[in-house]
């Protein structure tokens, strides 16, 4: 059997898409999407998505971890499945799609810049040195002095693992304020490994780096390992709304994958 794939990117973080609106492909086994995700074995990527039909909206998006595994929200999966949807012709410059955290909205401009709307957060934990939220996935989010000297890794684990984390994972992301933008470095639960941008994460850390400066409203140029993006975002009670993760979808190839 051979499955035609399509493979994109969203500032360096990388995903193998499938147009699935015939549900030829099996989502259920978690060791085709491992295997497919696979960079020595497979194609490569950090996840791997299905567009699938929705009853109301333009298209259904189901996001997998490179561990097989079907996942929470992906931001910059967001973003690529958009961009993989004008390109099968299933929208022009705007969209409304089905995600596993909600309803998502998303336009796309004329430098194919892709601006996805993301879930309002309505609560957010402060620690002594940490935040915890939900951005459709779960981050931990720490400030630094100095970002490049922090193990991204490393330092990744130890709250990924820790007794609070262990069972269900968190992603952690290490962040500094860098005038009025922000430098952010993530560890990626069911990747488990440093990504070179995690859209989720990087709203979580822009949403953090509001509160930390005290600003109500406000857009943060972000910088990644793999590229720049922008979050916005409007303090609405405890919480914040109008959220919008806006960056690159970049298609890279397609090809066959045989089984």
């Amino acid at each position: 059997m051979k499955i035609h794939f399509y493979k994109y990117q969203g500032a360096g973080n990388d995903f193998v898409l499938i147009d699935n609106r015939n549900h030829q492909f099996d989502g259920s086994n978690n060791k085709l999407v491992n295997q497919m995700c696979d960079r020595r074995f497979g194609i490569g990527a950090d996840g791997l998505m299905l567009l699938e039909n929705h009853d109301t909206l333009d298209f259904t998006m189901r996001y997998f971890n490179s561990d097989g595994r079907e996942a929470s929200m992906c931001g910059n999966g967001g973003r690529c499945i958009v961009a993989f949807a004008k390109r099968l012709g299933l929208i022009n410059h705007s969209t409304a799609f089905m995600a596993v955290d909600g309803e998502h909205e998303a336009s796309i401009d004329e430098k194919e810049l892709v601006n996805l709307r993301m879930i309002d957060v309505k609560q957010i934990e402060i620690g002594d040195d940490y935040y915890f939220l939900n951005t459709g996935s779960p981050h931990y989010v720490r400030f630094v002095d100095d970002i490049n000297t922090i193990n991204v890794v490393e330092e990744g684990k130890k709250v990924r693992y820790n007794d609070r984390f262990r069972a269900e994972g968190t992603n952690v992301n290490f962040v500094e304020i860098v005038g009025n933008s922000i430098k952010v470095f993530t560890y990626e639960r069911g990747v488990e490994d440093e990504t070179l941008a995690c859209g989720t994460g990087i709203t979580a850390s822009a949403i953090c780096a509001g509160i930390k400066t005290n600003q109500t409203k406000a857009s943060f140029p972000v910088l990644a390992k793999g590229g720049n993006l922008e979050v916005s975002f409007e303090k609405a009670g405890e919480g914040f709304t109008n959220i919008y993760l806006k960056g690159p979808a970049t298609y890279v190839f397609e090809g066959e994958f045989t089984i």
